[in-house]
């Protein structure tokens, strides 16, 4: 299986999404510093996930979700977290 999921920085509210095929290892990752670009701004919490049977659709649904449109579709469905 392979996940796309989202998170919640605590320190400033932003969202990363991203993809992985162990999501307990990847987020645990973030939080302890180890990935450059989440690091400044841990801890995080897990807001989102979907699952996929092969990587091209997690790679496809990430690269979505990361666009402008996309962006657009998970505030939508995350509207009432938001609020």
């Amino acid at each position: 299986m392979y996940y796309v999921y989202v998170l919640q920085s605590q320190k400033d509210k932003s969202l990363y999404i991203g993809y992985t095929s162990d999501l307990k290892k990847r987020f645990n990752e973030h939080n302890n510093g180890r990935n450059i670009s989440t690091k400044p701004f841990r801890p995080y919490k897990l807001i989102f996930y979907e699952s996929f049977l092969n990587i091209k659709d997690a790679k496809s649904r990430e690269e979505y979700l990361k666009s402008g449109w996309g962006f657009r579709t998970i505030k939508k469905m995350l509207k009432n977290y938001f609020n």
